[in-house]
């Protein structure tokens, strides 16, 4: 007797032979679903054997011992989850595995924007990392030899305070809380702390599973770090260490190459990188709900040297003013803008 498991997305997985007869599964779960959608499961055996108990899992957690049965995903973070089913049969067992998506319910708001006021800001400065503080904007620049992080006055664009990375490092984002900086590299997976005022290095720290240091913000009780992929992780501010994460998707697609990222009123602002492109993503489930298209400002950019990589790269929030702040690579202006529904 032999068995096989199959299933809409992946066919055949051979459990036990010896026997005559072949006793085969099919796992029926769908590839894709929006979270709106109940998810239904099941296992059936294609030649009338009887299954004498199923238990299905979602990411490792047993959710029903119900063949057939229904889930409600409504409260689940979106992206790739791992669906199991182990089939039990005459004494025995299998393992059937699943993979499927969760995708957001609803397409991505549309906006238009408006300039506020223009600042000037470094053209020399290859942003990597912008934030708004206590009046000030601090930025993170990055190029080995080159990166740094600085504080700069908003109106003026005069660079207040520095200090420089070792040439060894990339720079890349950076985010304040509780009275320390914190800042990533590229692809060293490796991040920095130091003292808000004085800018003395206090300690680092190396990365987890996330792949690369791309950008970094927080909520009220998290660092929040983008890796240049579709995630967003978590990390706790003491240890510096991941504790989750969360995948960025529309109602149709994974989001790719999130770059600079700010935490605004429950969102998480993202440009995508090596496109003048803000993303609004749920920092609970990881639902785009919106999309701003920010090529017509970029081209108001003054470009000294044609040949220069003048992309978007600098989210920063006033959340005291509800004010919002964009710059670009080697920009030499800071915009603060308005988002407009279309």
């Amino acid at each position: 007797m032999s068995y096989r498991v199959l299933s809409i997305a992946w066919v055949a997985c051979l459990l036990f032979t010896g026997c005559k007869e072949d006793v085969e599964f099919k796992f029926n779960s769908p590839k894709k679903l929006k979270i709106d959608s109940p998810l239904s499961l099941s296992v059936t055996e294609t030649n009338g054997n009887v299954i004498d108990s199923v238990v299905f899992y979602l990411d490792g957690v047993k959710t029903s011992t119900k063949n057939p049965y229904t889930l409600d995903i409504s409260k689940k973070t979106l992206g790739k989850h791992t669906l199991s089913a182990v089939v039990y049969h005459e004494g025995k067992s299998k393992r059937c595995n699943n993979s499927i998506y969760f995708l957001a319910d609803k397409a991505p708001i549309l906006y238009n924007y408006e300039i506020v006021n223009t600042y000037p800001h470094d053209p020399k400065a290859f942003t990597q990392g912008f934030e708004f503080h206590n009046g000030y904007l601090y930025e993170s620049t990055g190029q080995k030899g080159q990166s740094s992080i600085r504080k700069t006055a908003l109106k003026t664009g005069k660079v207040l305070q520095k200090q420089s990375l070792d040439a060894a490092y990339f720079g890349e984002g950076i985010t304040i809380y509780d009275g320390k900086i914190y800042q990533l590299t590229w692809q060293s997976k490796k991040g920095f702390v130091y003292d808000l005022e004085s800018f003395q290095p206090l300690n680092s720290f190396a990365y987890g599973k996330s792949t690369e240091g791309w950008g970094l913000t927080h909520n009220a009780t998290e660092l929040i770090k983008s890796d240049g992929t579709e995630r967003l992780w978590f990390l706790d501010p003491k240890t510096q260490k991941e504790t989750h994460y969360i995948e960025a998707y529309t109602n149709k697609r994974k989001a790719e190459r999130l770059n600079e990222i700010e935490y605004i009123q429950g969102k998480i602002y993202a440009n995508i990188w090596q496109k003048n492109t803000i993303v609004l993503i749920d920092a609970n489930n990881g639902a785009i709900e919106g999309l701003v298209n920010l090529n017509s400002l970029a081209k108001k950019v003054d470009k000294a040297d044609p040949t220069g990589d003048y992309v978007l790269n600098g989210i920063a929030y006033d959340s005291k003013n509800d004010r919002l702040f964009v710059t670009g690579k080697n920009w030499s202006q800071t915009f603060e803008i308005r988002l407009l529904k279309k």
